[in-house]
């Protein structure tokens, strides 16, 4: 099969149909085969809490915004509107 672009003819359109309902026929078989109701699921993780403590913020100051900012045009940051 040439896996390069070409437009797809219908005798091709037939033959991935046949080949994507014989993987789900594969799949949906070998699926029913597992049997996981007879086993016990269960999740363990290691803490199920996050521990309080200290909340420590640092300011941010002026010169901190300005590094950051793409845009600056003297004291003033630039901000774009609406590019989104």
């Amino acid at each position: 099969m040439d896996f390069l672009w070409h437009k797809v003819s219908e005798k091709e359109k037939e033959e991935i149909r046949k080949q994507a309902k014989s993987i789900l026929e594969s799949f949906s078989s070998k699926l029913s085969k597992v049997d996981y109701k007879s086993k016990e699921l269960e999740i363990i993780r290691k803490a199920g809490v996050r521990e309080e403590g200290e909340n420590v913020q640092e300011e941010i100051s002026r010169e901190i915004m300005f590094k950051n900012a793409p845009n600056k045009k003297g004291d003033f940051i630039v901000a774009e509107k609406k590019k989104w």
